[in-house]
């Protein structure tokens, strides 16, 4: 029996799955936390890898590995392989300013044809425009620049601080994430130097993009190390998303995707024209706010999570006329960086903790409900949907996700299915052929879309 490893580095913590390459059966796993905050010294996420892997009782027996890692995330190296300065995460918005100079500059038409995304706050390259211009001397200082699971698999090869220009050109991504920098084309596979020179003011060393599948780097050990993936290509390799799956994910963030056999590219900026870790594409919306929305009202409520959902159940559909913005940290779809939450529709009687639960739910699923729809108006086939994520396991969300968005919604058994994704790359690395794991999921009863929710949201956010 041969044995593979995914890793998921995301926002909130470091997850290891090890698994049987040819099955897929669950060995062993483990997990640690990330410090908090949309900006962070990439060292803390070493170090949670180092104790996640100790948890699950190491990698000696272990074949191949991949990293799956949050999207973005702006890493600087130096000339001698250092970070330059903390990375700043998918979810600061202090680059918005630059994001709207990158679309009046260059254009919409261009963005879309080119990338397949209009800039925002979250990516890459916004984020070394803002570098360039608030801190000028680290951009000048910065040599390399690569993305949270390029960093991590690069640390795995042992390489890191002191590696020089060797180790810049060990450097490696994979197409997935490649495709959130803003700075490299999903439609033609190459950077874009041109986005480089306007932003961080050079072109630096970039990793080499790797083909799916093909091997990155080899640790001291020998262990293979695969090409690793974005966040969300992950979790549509852990769920065997196919044309017509939907993959909707509730954690930090909210993400709706699906896979296309074709890219896409949307002036308007409500899709992200991604590829995926298999060679198609991955046009994806992606919200700022979602399970800390539940969080947040569930700390408001002095109930635990399972409480809020029991609450919510107990509520109608509408909660009575209350609707709840969920744009607390400011919102990408729609890219409204500057935004904040709020309530709509109060009055004594519709005033209850019942109703607050249920429009916590509502307005993230309305939220997910808008990016479901931007992406069926650019011709994405939609058939299913498959729904992830820690919050998935909220029979609320269950049941109001099946009666808002229309499509049937299934639900795999809980688990970590971006370091799943991963770890069935690695496996896919390993034989050269990407393998079909079993999952379980459980299918929800499909309702007709309840019009009268969406139409009260909608109508409640259109004051933006």
């Amino acid at each position: 029996m041969q044995l593979v490893a995914g890793v998921d580095s995301s926002t909130q913590s470091c997850k290891v799955v090890i698994r049987d390459a040819g099955s897929g059966a669950l060995i062993r796993q483990g997990s640690a936390r990330h410090p908090s905050g949309t900006e962070i010294d990439p060292e803390h996420w070493w170090t949670a890898l180092q104790q996640a892997i100790e948890e699950a009782g190491g990698l000696e027996d272990v074949s191949a590995i991949s990293v799956a890692g949050q999207q973005h995330g702006m890493v600087c190296l130096d000339a001698d392989g250092a970070v330059v300065r903390p990375a700043l995460l998918w979810n600061d918005t202090r680059s918005a300013g630059a994001a709207r100079q990158l679309v009046e500059e260059f254009g919409a038409e261009y963005w879309a044809r080119t990338l397949g995304t209009i800039p925002v706050a979250s990516l890459t390259a916004t984020k070394l425009l803002w570098l360039a211009t608030a801190e000028p001397e680290n951009a000048a200082r910065t040599a390399a620049v690569c993305l949270p699971h390029d960093w991590l698999s690069w640390r795995l090869a042992g390489f890191g601080p002191g590696s020089g220009a060797e180790g810049l050109a060990a450097l490696r991504t994979d197409r997935s994430d490649a495709s959130g920098t803003g700075y490299w084309s999903p439609s033609t596979g190459e950077y874009l130097p041109e986005v480089l020179e306007r932003t961080l003011g050079h072109v630096p060393v970039l990793p080499k993009v790797l083909a799916p599948l093909e091997v990155g780097q080899l640790t001291s050990s020998g262990m293979l190390i695969g090409p690793g993936c974005g966040d969300n290509a992950g979790a549509g390799l852990g769920v065997n998303a196919t044309l017509g799956t939907v993959v909707i994910s509730v954690g930090t963030s909210g993400t709706v995707f699906t896979v296309s056999d074709q890219p896409t590219g949307d002036r308007s900026g409500l899709v992200a024209g991604f590829a995926d870790a298999t060679g198609s594409y991955l046009p994806l919306a992606c919200t700022l706010n979602a399970s800390r929305v539940l969080d947040a009202t569930a700390a408001l409520l002095k109930v635990d999570l399972p409480q809020l959902s029991q609450l919510a159940l107990t509520a109608p559909a509408g909660a009575e006329g209350l609707s709840l913005i969920p744009y607390f940290e400011g919102e990408r779809t729609p890219n409204l960086p500057d935004a904040t939450g709020s309530l709509h529709g109060l009055t004594l009687e519709n005033f209850t903790a019942q109703n607050l639960a249920r429009a916590a739910f509502e307005g993230i699923i309305c939220s997910l409900a808008d990016g479901l729809k931007a992406l069926t108006d650019l011709g994405v086939l939609a058939e299913r949907i498959v729904l992830v994520g820690g919050a998935a396991r909220s029979v609320a969300l269950q049941e109001i996700s099946a009666s808002v968005l229309g499509l049937p919604v299934s639900v795999p058994e809980p688990g970590e299915y971006v370091a799943d994704g991963a770890a069935r790359q690695a496996a896919g690395v390993l034989s050269g052929v990407l393998p079909l794991w079993p999952t379980n999921e459980a299918l929800l009863a499909t309702s007709e879309p309840d019009s009268r929710v969406l139409r009260q949201y909608r109508q409640a956010a259109s004051g933006y």
